[in-house]
């Protein structure tokens, strides 16, 4: 863990608010949620508190942490994919990131956003054509980075486009694969680098960082280590409670990270990923690529290729698409807890926690969802999805 964790952070701290939400039976029933209502506990009992309370209390309920609530704009997984990586592009002196994503990309907003609050300069290219209304994600992209609308057929080759586009900008373009290695076995060639930031000597040269969509890449695996062991501390949910943490999968990075970190700490947890955008086939080739990436990083001795338990969500679709009654569960959501859920992403995660904090009310795992973020993107289908709002 100290290899992995020893090293600056673009989050000062790693802390994170945890609820609790209630689930109740009602009478009124939704398409998606069934007849259920929720209540949302802010301050929930955490630590050695958890066990004395659920003596007591046998209603069906899950803990909910609330990455959503880091950062007006850089939250959820973004914020902690991007935790490990921006002192790395720093270290380097790094000038400029190119990333991609789609027009609506979190992903591609939160590197703008961060770059800029660092003097770098972003490099976005957006999958499709530009929509008449800049709107959520895709007005913060324009608004904070150098914003590229390529074509879905160039695209479609992600690291040719990409790596063009870098050597278009001029300068030299390193990737974060060697960043992260030298992060490890060259420490002093770091401490050169920061000492030459200091004193002023920095070359005018560019040096571009490209960085992968959704930064699923091993350099995204740090930050959610560390997110485990903050939660494993005793006062927050403890190391001895058995755990089901509940996760969306887009690229299937989050869950990966999840649930190395438990490895790591030999946590009595277990990692379920709603898989969006793949096939379980799909999720577990990544999964074994991402243990195989930071073994190779960092020399670890990870031999286990099946961390995560990839799960359907509930509603199966073409991933993006929005089914007839989850923007009314969102809402119900919203007005019962305060949270903010999306049809896309959080709403599978937060059907599933549902589901489980049921199943496991009497003695069993207690449900633990992780909150993504992604919220701005109810912008964006508010444009696509007129009727179902």
């Amino acid at each position: 863990m100290s290899k992995i964790l020893n090293r600056r952070w673009t989050l000062m701290n790693p802390d994170t608010k945890v609820h609790q939400i209630k689930v109740s039976t009602s009478l009124k029933t939704l398409q998606h949620l069934g007849k259920v209502s929720f209540s949302n506990d802010s301050n929930p009992p955490l630590g050695e508190h958890v066990k004395e309370w659920h003596k007591v209390d046998q209603s069906s309920s899950f803990y909910i942490v609330r990455d959503d609530l880091l950062h007006p704009l850089v939250n959820g997984n973004k914020a902690r994919k991007l935790d490990a990586l921006f002192p790395l592009v720093e270290d380097h002196l790094g000038t400029d990131v190119v990333t991609c994503g789609g027009c609506q990309s979190a992903h591609a907003a939160a590197v703008a956003v961060s770059c800029a609050e660092r003097g770098l300069k972003a490099h976005l290219l957006l999958r499709g054509e530009p929509p008449q209304i800049l709107t959520g994600y895709n007005l913060i992209s324009k608004l904070y980075g150098n914003v590229t609308y390529v074509p879905r057929s160039l695209y479609s080759n992600r690291e040719e486009m990409l790596s063009s586009h870098a050597e278009l900008i001029g300068g030299s373009v390193v990737s974060l694969d060697v960043l992260l290695k030298s992060s490890f076995t060259n420490h002093n060639s770091i401490k050169s680098n920061l000492s030459k930031v200091e004193n002023g000597q920095s070359s005018n040269s560019k040096k571009i960082v490209i960085v992968n969509e959704g930064a699923g890449d091993a350099v995204a695996l740090p930050g959610l280590i560390r997110l485990v062991q903050y939660l494993s501390q005793d006062h927050i949910l403890g190391k001895e409670q058995p755990l089901k943490i509940i996760v969306d999968a887009g690229t299937g990075t989050t869950a990966v990270g999840l649930a190395i970190g438990i490895l790591c700490l030999g946590l009595p947890w277990e990692v379920t990923a709603v898989m969006l955008a793949d096939t379980s086939e799909g999720y577990k080739k990544q999964e074994e690529h991402l243990i195989s990436e930071l073994c190779h990083c960092f020399d670890l001795p990870i031999t286990h290729n099946r961390l995560v338990n990839w799960v359907d969500r509930q509603h199966p679709r073409k991933f993006g698409n929005v089914l007839k009654g989850e923007i009314e569960a969102c809402q119900q959501i919203a007005q019962e807890t305060g949270v903010l859920v999306d049809p896309i992403y959080t709403l599978a995660a937060w059907e599933l926690a549902t589901q489980l904090s049921q199943e496991e009310r009497k003695g069993g795992a207690k449900v633990v969802m992780l909150h993504t973020g992604g919220t701005l993107g109810m912008f964006g289908l508010a444009q696509r999805y007129k009727s179902y709002f």
